[in-house]
């Protein structure tokens, strides 16, 4: 474990071979194959210096990147994804279903009135002021986005896991060679909506569809996984049934 800076954390090793990064809540993940490293989300715009020096004390460069493969198009998962776009002309890939969200990353459906939550969950506002301070208002999308396909460089064994309900095109990244299975925001064990703990669903301020988020919990049981490694929150290590098995019933917030 490594303290970027008194507001990023690098945790090495939360599977093998895959390292997290936080900052303001908000996990990216690296995901070292081959010599290679792929970046799974990109967290906020305030992430970048932490995300060049994370590469730097796994030793890897700009030429080991492979790109960013988003598990959706939120603000808080798109940060860097410019600058690696940009400044590497690196590719950044995400599904069909979230591209135009990945362009506009301000711009997506949610089923209740964000203002209430701050208003109705006091908890929630640490979390949501240092997503604040991170750049959460300043996100700039990509526009030039690959989508995920057969040609995508994804570790050996790895399979993307379709989760829609969160966004239209959520997706999972399943590593079962690591018995591990990078969730993004189909199921998290921090909610920065609502401040509450413990593996959930993301509440109606930014799902675009809990019935269908919930259902897709299905798709993440499947895989069968020990680890589970959330968008916002630390990972779960109790096996990726019990984490659905706790998130059903707690339901929509």
């Amino acid at each position: 474990m490594s303290i970027l800076s008194p507001s990023a954390l690098l945790e090495r090793d939360v599977a093998p071979g895959v390292h997290r990064l936080e900052l303001a809540d908000t996990n990216l993940y690296l995901v070292e194959h081959d010599g290679r490293v792929l970046i799974v989300d990109a967290g906020l715009p305030a992430a970048w210096p932490h995300l060049l020096q994370a590469l730097f004390e796994l030793g890897h460069g700009r030429d080991d990147v492979d790109g960013v493969l988003l598990t959706h198009a939120h603000f808080d998962h798109v940060g860097c994804a410019r600058q690696v776009r940009r400044r590497w002309g690196l590719p950044v890939w995400v599904h069909a279903a979230d591209a135009r969200l990945a362009a506009r990353p301000y711009s997506y459906r949610h089923e209740r009135p964000r203002w209430r939550y701050p208003v109705e969950h006091r908890a929630a506002l640490p979390a949501l002021a240092r997503m604040t301070f991170a750049g959460a208002l300043g996100v700039r999308g990509v526009r030039d986005t690959e989508l995920l396909g057969p040609d995508t460089p994804l570790p050996a064994g790895a399979v993307v896991v379709p989760t829609p309900g969160h966004t239209d095109g959520h997706v999972a990244l399943h590593l079962p060679d690591r018995d591990a299975v990078i969730v993004g925001d189909a199921l998290v064990t921090l909610d920065p909506y609502t401040g509450e703990r413990g593996p959930q669903i993301v509440a109606g301020a930014a799902t675009a569809d809990s019935a269908v988020a919930l259902a897709s919990l299905d798709a993440l049981a499947a895989t069968g996984a020990r680890v589970v490694l959330p968008g916002h929150g630390a990972p779960w290590r109790d096996g990726v049934e019990s984490a659905v098995d706790l998130a059903r019933p707690r339901g929509a917030h």
